[in-house]
């Protein structure tokens, strides 16, 4: 299952990306509803994908993320949805920390979250000039 769920989830967050730069996808205003609405599902489904990235590796065996306070109440599905959030907006807190291949997952995760933002105003600009 680990083999067939992990190429979906990278695939879905590939296709999200993509609507960047298709034409005509970010109306002719700079701001509006609806490139807020287009942005905000943008940083959903990499939020959701990533966090669906974290969840199957330690669903799978393999430990991506460590908390450092040690809870016995270790919940992996809110654990992975937070470090995911807090990687794509921040650099993290400090509370929870990537391990193993979760360093380079949470790499490209920050890079992501640092592109999105400079390629939608770059395509509002692009867009509106012609």
């Amino acid at each position: 299952m680990f083999y067939f769920l992990l190429p979906i989830v990278i695939f879905c967050i590939f296709m999200s990306l993509r609507t960047l730069f298709i034409p005509n996808t970010v109306k002719g205003k700079l701001v509006s509803f609806e490139n807020a609405l287009f942005l905000g599902s943008i940083y959903l489904t990499v939020i959701i994908g990533f966090g669906l990235i974290y969840l199957l590796f330690e669903l799978k065996g393999i430990s991506l993320l460590v908390e450092t306070n040690n809870a016995a109440d270790y919940n992996i599905f809110e654990t992975s949805f937070y470090f995911s959030a807090m990687m794509l907006f921040s650099v993290g807190n400090g509370d929870v920390i990537p391990h193993g291949f979760g360093r380079m997952v949470a790499v490209i995760e920050a890079l992501i979250g640092y592109t999105v933002p400079a390629a939608f105003v770059a395509r509002a600009f692009l867009d509106r000039n012609q």
